[in-house]
């Protein structure tokens, strides 16, 4: 039973670098539009938030692409027998 997740919050599927930044863009979109032109506070959180939502994109395709070249490099180093 300890594997069990005690969590009352429903995991949610994680999004990937390409889906963040089109929410990122639909967010944007949303800021421009003729409602929100008006309201500059909403204007300028949703502006943040799409901002927020490209830098943490960029930072994924940043980490996937770490966790990529380190696991190429355990591997050439099995086969070398170094690890």
């Amino acid at each position: 039973m300890a594997t069990e997740d005690s969590s009352n919050t429903p995991s949610t599927p994680q999004l990937t670098p390409e889906e963040m930044r089109g929410l990122a863009a639909r967010l944007r979109a949303r800021a421009q539009s003729v409602l929100l032109r008006h309201q500059p506070e909403q204007h300028r959180d949703l502006l943040t938030a799409a901002s927020l939502i490209d830098q943490l994109a960029d930072l994924t395709t940043e980490i996937l692409s770490s966790a990529a070249v380190i696991d190429r490099l355990a591997r050439l180093l099995r086969i070398a027998g170094g690890a």
